[in-house]
């Protein structure tokens, strides 16, 4: 159930995410999926936040989405996964979508192969969070809490 004095935000994870917790643990950790919605479930209710949680491996349905959000969402907790290093569209959508937005990474991608150093999403987000884990969904809502702190 919505709560009308609290602030929508939507959570977004891209594709393969859904396979937290069983992909590549020694990388991404054992958290699941499902661990890392109820972090953001829990953490919003703090902030005051009501958090919708969406995944998917396809880009179209991210994009649409993000379209959906426009004018029902306050903001955006975005890990585009892999989509991150080579979506223009994707990119396109979020800066359509005119949602102040916060990019998270559950690893250091700086620490990684190269090509996951670039990212097509960086310039228009209002903050990065890289390396922090599951947690770094947590301090991504604190962050869109406090921009969002200031529009009220």
């Amino acid at each position: 159930m919505i709560d009308a004095d609290r602030l929508r935000v939507l959570v977004l994870n891209g594709p393969n995410l859904n396979m937290l917790g069983t992909r590549e643990p020694a990388i991404y950790g054992t958290h699941t999926l499902r661990d890392v919605e109820e972090l953001v479930a829990t953490k919003g209710r703090e902030l005051g936040l009501d958090v919708t949680c969406f995944q998917s491996n396809s880009e179209g349905e991210l994009i649409d989405t993000l379209h959906a959000a426009r004018g029902t969402h306050a903001g955006l907790v975005l890990n585009a996964a892999g989509l991150t290093h080579t979506s223009v569209v994707l990119r396109d959508a979020v800066a359509a979508s005119e949602l102040p937005f916060v990019e998270v990474h559950i690893t250091n991608v700086h620490k990684r192969e190269p090509f996951r150093h670039t990212s097509l999403l960086s310039d228009v987000a209002h903050a990065v969070i890289a390396g922090a884990g599951i947690r770094g969904y947590a301090f991504g809502l604190e962050v869109l809490s406090d921009l969002l702190g200031q529009r009220r």
